[in-house]
């Protein structure tokens, strides 16, 4: 248990800003997770169920009474919802009905479906908004539903094979960066900003493979 109480109890110390370690390595699983999305590896899914545990305790601060005691209930959430639709996507992405169960090729979103993820965002996000208010969640509340819903339409895009979802990962991080910044989430802003250039990049990955006759096979290593 050393290392579970290490990994839980550390902090980065920098200037007058305390930085927790969970948060940092957290993050870095995600940044791994979305670097094995781009290049299409099963193993994306369980690196990034590891960071969404890891950060679920970061932003929960309060409850887990960690420096800095703000609640991000969306983030939190969030967190919660990654290791759901996760496992649904890992599994989708290892079981096929046909013989090339292996391979995953990226596709275009139909026009049915790409107003369902503009609709879904903005209708969640309005929906959500007052119920993390009563709950107490962190100002301006609609940010934190706006990344909660994103992330959870964004992952589901992932699950599926549209290269759309890329989008959708841009759209959370213009607005998660200056939320995160301002609730003192220094290490999860600074990713975020990382993300943001990741995501365009993914994009343009995603879009090359759907051009090409057959696109890679997704590997299990």
């Amino acid at each position: 248990m050393g290392i579970v109480r290490w990994l839980f109890d550390a902090q980065l110390v920098i200037g007058d800003q305390t930085v927790l370690w969970r948060e940092v390595i957290g993050n870095v699983f995600g940044l791994l997770s979305a670097l094995g999305g781009m290049r299409r590896r099963v193993w994306a899914w369980p690196v990034g169920i590891a960071g969404n545990a890891l950060l679920f305790t970061v932003f929960m601060g309060a409850l887990f009474d960690t420096p800095n005691p703000v609640n991000l209930l969306g983030q939190a959430g969030r967190q919660v919802m990654f290791v759901l639709v996760s496992v649904y996507g890992w599994y989708r992405w290892t079981h096929r009905a046909d013989e090339t169960a292996t391979v995953l090729e990226p596709r275009w979103a139909s026009w049915r479906a790409r107003a369902f993820l503009v609709v879904a965002l903005v209708g969640g996000t309005a929906l959500l908004t007052p119920v993390f208010r009563a709950l107490g969640s962190y100002e301006p509340v609609w940010s934190d539903a706006w990344i909660f819903v994103g992330s959870l339409l964004a992952t589901y895009g992932m699950a599926k094979g549209w290269v759309e979802f890329w989008l959708v990962w841009v759209a959370v991080d213009l607005v998660g960066v200056p939320l995160l910044f301002s609730a003192g989430y220094y290490a999860s802003g600074l990713m975020y900003v990382v993300y943001g250039l990741f995501t365009l990049t993914g994009f343009f990955v995603w879009m090359q493979q759907r051009r090409k006759p057959s696109a890679a096979p997704v590997t299990v290593g």
